[in-house]
């Protein structure tokens, strides 16, 4: 069941302003503006002291940007102290999305890479707009892990979670297995099982769209048989094609529309709000990372001396990366090169430069009129969904189409960490993958402290040794990477060690309050098994 929108709820994020509202915005999460109760302005000005708010792409804090305001408003609530939560209560929070799972080593045809993975979840919006998903395939070999950053609200995330595998599978499946599935759907027989979804229970299906989802992927797989080469489907172009097919979909049921109401509705909001997407596809030694978007793969690689070093599977698609700047640039006239990117922004609003939906910078401005004029009253009236983006001239300008970066497995690949650009924010890829890497090796090497400048006296300098030893000491409280990940993505204080005081006022921060300290987190952990992937990388090892 989808998620109720929310009208016009307003945030803070990163101290650029927008308003939000009913889960159909023309801008990413970033560009937030606040309306807050007197008793968390209190809350506010003590964690301005307390804790570092995200930073402005020019290294300022949100507290110095002249955008940045905030509009008094009465709310229901009592006055509270937000940090006083106990251990275990802490523990309670970054555990609540947690999940595990163990692969078998053999499956009765081959033997598995994957030892097995851990994933977990932390919001920071209400509801949360991330998602995640994995599956093996059962038709063809491998799994799929996914991480969904969704923007404008959580409805594209959401349907990309649920479709995007299964695009992804049909788009391997040979030629003579998706004529026994369309055989068994025209007779009205049992279809083969094509993919076994490992979710947590939080991890819902809209079950209202399950038909319309069906049918559209259906006539993608017809459309494949009729396109039948004879060749062996290349899982590079298979990615690639899957994610570009369900963008189209995407976008076309939204134009056709649903004579129900409430998928009418629902398939505008997928379409209007946007997410990008990191997917990796692992099929023993073979790694291919399809990347839409700004989520990030970062493989984690153990060194003889026991370091670990961090390598990056994918690249963001925002102003940070030249080429895509390039890219977009030489797709729209020269006329439009000082405005198709701006303020690191597309268009000046949109900071992924790859995503799902986000039809508002795809489709024409007749389009989208048309679409409107016809849809339900809850968009057409929305101010948002009939802003035009400025300097609109040449769409489209949103693309949802990966990158595909393809590695193969060595023995001293000992992890994968997929993530939303929530942990990327707060933790740099080398630190993940050295949190990462300790946890589950359970060593920890000691590194000289670094206090990055500060000046710190002798008394805080042994408590910061006497920290770490306790740290390098003790069982790790954490049974799950993911989890183990985002206490330190959240709690880690200026010298890199989490603070328990630090971590409490973040979790209990009010709703008003997270999106400008943090953003959704969203982790995958996937371990490897070394002594398979050594046994396949040697001659003759692999099949």
């Amino acid at each position: 069941m989808p998620v109720p929108s929310r009208i016009f709820t307003t945030a803070i994020r990163n101290g650029e302003i927008r308003k939000l509202g009913t889960c159909i915005f023309h801008s990413h999460n970033r560009n937030l503006c606040c309306s807050l109760p007197p008793h968390s302005l209190k809350t506010l000005h003590a964690l301005l002291k307390t804790a570092s708010p995200m930073t402005l792409g020019s290294g300022r804090s949100i507290k110095d940007n002249p955008l940045w305001y905030i509009k008094t408003q009465s709310y229901r609530t009592t006055s509270q102290q937000y940090y006083n939560l106990t251990p275990p209560q802490v523990n309670s929070i970054l555990k609540a999305n947690e999940y595990r799972f163990k692969v078998p080593e053999f499956d009765g045809k081959n033997v598995s890479s994957i030892l097995g993975f851990d994933s977990s979840q932390l919001p920071a919006n209400a509801p949360i707009e991330d998602r995640r998903s994995v599956a093996t395939c059962l038709q063809t070999r491998g799994m799929l892990f996914g991480v969904f950053d969704g923007h404008a609200g959580c409805a594209c995330a959401q349907a990309v979670s649920e479709r995007l595998f299964y695009y992804i599978a049909v788009s391997l499946l040979p030629h003579k297995t998706l004529l026994e599935v369309e055989n068994a759907v025209e007779n009205g027989r049992a279809i083969l099982p094509i993919l076994q979804w490992h979710k947590h229970p939080n991890d819902y299906f809209s079950k209202e769209a399950s038909k319309l989802y069906f049918n559209s992927l259906r006539t993608y797989w017809q459309e494949l048989i009729d396109l039948n080469t004879g060749e062996h489907p290349d899982t590079q172009e298979a990615l690639i094609n899957a994610f570009k097919r369900l963008d189209n979909d995407i976008s076309l049921e939204a134009q056709v529309g649903d004579p129900n109401s409430f998928l009418n509705y629902w398939v505008l909001r997928v379409a209007f709000s946007g997410a990008t997407a990191c997917v990796a596809h692992i099929d023993g030694a073979d790694i291919q990372v399809a990347n839409t978007g700004d989520g990030r793969a970062v493989l984690g690689v153990q060194e003889e001396d026991g370091s670990w070093t961090a390598v990056t599977l994918s690249n963001d698609h925002n102003a940070q990366n030249e080429d895509e700047i390039k890219r977009i640039r030489s797709q729209h006239p020269k006329n439009e090169e000082k405005t198709v990117v701006k303020q690191d922004r597309l268009l000046g609003l949109l900071m992924p430069f790859r995503a799902f939906g986000d039809v508002k910078f795809k489709w024409s401005i007749e389009l989208q009129k048309m679409v409107l004029e016809s849809g339900p009253d809850q968009l057409n009236e929305n101010e948002h969904t009939k802003f035009i983006p400025p300097n609109y001239h040449t769409p489209p300008y949103l693309t949802a189409k990966p990158e595909v970066i393809h590695h193969s497995l060595r023995p001293q690949d000992k992890f994968l960490v997929l993530g939303t650009d929530g942990l990327w924010e707060t933790m740099h890829r080398q630190e993940v993958v050295r949190v990462v890497g300790e946890y589950l090796t359970g060593v920890h090497l000691q590194q000289p402290i670094s206090v990055g400048g500060y000046k710190v006296t002798l008394g805080q300098m042994q408590g910061l040794l006497m920290e770490r030893k306790a740290r390098s000491s003790s069982v790790f409280e954490d049974q799950n990477a993911a989890t183990h990940l985002i206490r330190h993505a959240v709690g880690n204080n200026e010298f890199g060690v989490v603070d328990h005081e630090r971590l409490c006022k973040m979790l209990s921060l009010p709703e008003e309050l997270a999106r400008m300290y943090r953003d959704d987190i969203t982790i995958i952990v996937v371990q490897f098994n070394s002594h398979v992937i050594g046994a396949q990388s040697k001659p003759g090892g692999g099949d």
